[in-house]
């Protein structure tokens, strides 16, 4: 009895015989196969591959402690001392929040701690300063030139 070919082999077949797979990425290199035990290795593979910011899926209480490592360099985008401590404040409040609530079982939660909103906000100006120093100064653009109403019918 021959072998039948189906439609999805002939499909693959037509394709190697236009080359269709030669010279793809990894072409020649072995398979990574180091991580395959994991159960979760093909997500923890695409997160890494796209690029993925996981902090999202951090419990809050790690998700918070993840924040507060970043101040005062995630505030230096901020206008105004009064907006780093509204953002201050409300970390603040969050973290209170979050201490506040029931835990079930034996389970020991994460402690996270809030900051000192005047100890940031002084750091906050430190790095403010220190990036001002580093970023030259342009010069002033030059004013336009005026040009005469007789100068724009004449030809060049």
């Amino acid at each position: 009895m021959g072998y039948h070919e189906g439609h999805i082999d002939r499909v693959i077949r037509e394709a190697q015989e236009r080359g269709e797979f030669d010279e793809l990425p990894g072409t020649g290199k072995p398979l990574d196969l180091h991580d395959i035990d994991d159960p979760d290795w093909w997500v923890k593979r695409w997160v890494r591959r796209e690029g993925l910011d996981t902090s999202a899926t951090l419990p809050p209480a790690l998700a918070l402690r993840k924040e507060r490592e970043g101040f005062p360099e995630s505030l230096a985008g901020l206008a105004t001392e009064e907006s780093v401590r509204e953002v201050l404040r409300d970390f603040n409040r969050r973290v209170r929040d979050e201490i506040l609530q029931p835990t079930f079982g034996q389970l020991s939660r994460p402690i996270v701690a809030g900051v000192d909103v005047d100890d940031v906000v002084e750091r906050w100006r430190e790095l403010r300063a220190e990036r001002a120093a580093r970023t030259p100064v342009a010069p002033p653009p030059e004013p336009p030139t005026r040009r005469r109403w007789w100068q724009l019918f004449r030809r060049r």
